[in-house]
């Protein structure tokens, strides 16, 4: 069982005993801290809630909506929703905050309560400490009988979502339906299998393959939409029959897509495209995270505008964005922020503005992915004991490597001539991370390998 506390939120497996896995005395415990610190911060005594479609989901939900209403919290209940359509109605009810009850890409096992504030924006990490301090302490007071919360369960607010992403003005529904598209949806049996079919009857998109689109729960395939997880899909575009394939994660906040041949565009150029697309309609300046493709930096040069680098998480990005007044921005991982909008990674803004872009291309998908800069990314981790100092051997390397441009807000960052390396140790476990990048697979292999090398000779030294 795991149970892993975050200034984010709450992520556990379910099952098992109090403060081990996600119980329903850790859910309560951890829904009461965060209703008492909006209570507290905002004196707004309303909270927007949804969830994935999760087995595991609707007994998280009763919970989470029977504390709110305990604490005397207004609960607004979306039911099976999205993270950014929860996003989305926080604003729009004049909310104190949100929960979005979903473990994202994580298997089936898991659950997580995802924070929001009024905004509908994720929590700040003095925020999200702020909680942690509430619910280790137990620093909340439940109402008394006559001041309980009250409930209201809204169901159209996907709906509502889907005009939302008609009536962007870079979204031409009379383009992408001209191109006549047949598209493959596979929605890993979650909430993307209600809403981006609709999505795209919507857009005009008349022939629509329906794969793994019954919200039950029951993941087909680990759900992160990493090339090795959608063989299915990969196998069905191969035959031929369509232009191209989406896929969503559990939450539909990351965006992938297939291209016509069954081979993958790369999660890591869905924000590369679509920031293409949206610069060349609206100039400006991007940001993604330390860990994402060079290409954006690319195609955001190209196109006139700076691109910046921020800390890995959303939360960092949206911030950034703020900072630069970003047109868009996002993460590698499918993850499109498109302000205009809000301040949120949205899968149904990315698809009406990727298929836009695409329809106004006028070629195939494989075709506009071929038209971006090439570049490979190699994921890597080293281990250690738990003895070793991590933050000494970044350091060390940091030291190696001064005469190079070195960027310290999350780990190290070093940039090369047309490659980089970032190193990020780990929160929970003695682990540093290694991301590199090149226009070569092989050489950014070989960069990993050579950083790892590195590490090992640190320790070894340290040891001595």
């Amino acid at each position: 069982m795991s149970l892993i506390k975050s200034i984010s939120g709450i992520r556990g497996t379910i099952g098992g005993k109090a403060g081990e896995g996600l119980t329903p005395i850790d859910v309560v415990k951890f829904t009461a801290a965060y209703g008492a610190w909006v209570l507290e911060k905002t004196g707004n005594a309303k909270v927007v809630i949804g969830r994935d479609a999760r087995l595991s989901g609707d007994m998280v939900s009763r919970l989470v909506s029977a504390t709110l209403q305990g604490l005397g919290i207004h609960v607004i209940d979306l039911g099976l929703s999205t993270t950014p359509t929860v996003e989305f109605a926080v604003p729009l009810e004049k909310a104190g905050g949100g929960i979005i009850l979903t473990a994202s890409h994580n298997p089936i096992q898991w659950n997580a309560l995802k924070l929001l504030n009024s905004k509908g924006e994720f929590i700040s990490d003095a925020e999200g400490k702020d909680i942690l301090d509430k619910a280790e302490q137990e620093d909340f007071t439940f109402a008394e009988v006559k001041k309980l919360g009250a409930y209201t369960a809204i169901d159209d607010y996907m709906d509502r979502h889907i005009q939302h992403v008609l009536d962007l003005e870079l979204v031409d529904v009379e383009a992408i339906k001209a191109r006549n598209f047949k598209i493959v949806v596979d929605a890993v049996n979650s909430t993307g299998g209600i809403v981006v079919p609709k999505l795209l009857r919507a857009l005009g998109v008349e022939v629509i393959e329906e794969m793994y689109c019954t919200p039950d729960g029951h993941f087909p395939h680990n759900p992160e939409p990493l090339p090795e997880n959608l063989r299915d899909i990969s196998q069905k575009l191969e035959k031929g029959n369509f232009d191209l394939g989406i896929v969503i994660d559990p939450d539909v906040d990351r965006l992938a897509f297939i291209n016509e041949d069954g081979s993958a565009f790369g999660e890591e150029y869905t924000l590369v495209a679509v920031a293409d697309y949206v610069l060349s309609k609206t100039p400006g300046n991007t940001v993604s995270n330390l860990s994402s493709t060079r290409a954006l930096r690319d195609v955001t040069e190209k196109r006139g505008g700076t691109y910046t680098a921020a800390a890995v998480g959303e939360v960092n990005v949206v911030n950034q964005m703020k900072a630069v007044e970003a047109v868009i921005g996002g993460e590698g991982n499918g993850g499109i922020i498109y302000p205009t909008s809000h301040y949120g990674r949205d899968a149904l803004v990315g698809i009406g503005l990727f298929l836009t872009h695409l329809a106004n291309f006028g070629k195939t998908i494989s075709r506009l992915r071929a038209s971006y800069p090439n570049y490979y990314i190699s994921k890597n981790k080293i281990e250690l004991t738990p003895e070793i100092n991590v933050d000494k051997i970044l350091d060390a390397i940091q030291e190696k490597y001064k005469k190079h441009p070195i960027n310290t807000i999350d780990g190290v960052k070093i940039e090369f001539e047309k490659e980089w390396v970032h190193l990020r140790k780990s929160n929970t476990e003695p682990i540093i991370r290694i991301y590199s990048e090149s226009e070569s697979e092989a050489t950014a292999e070989h960069l990993a390998k050579k950083i790892m090398q590195d590490i090992k000779e640190v320790v070894s030294a340290s040891l001595i």
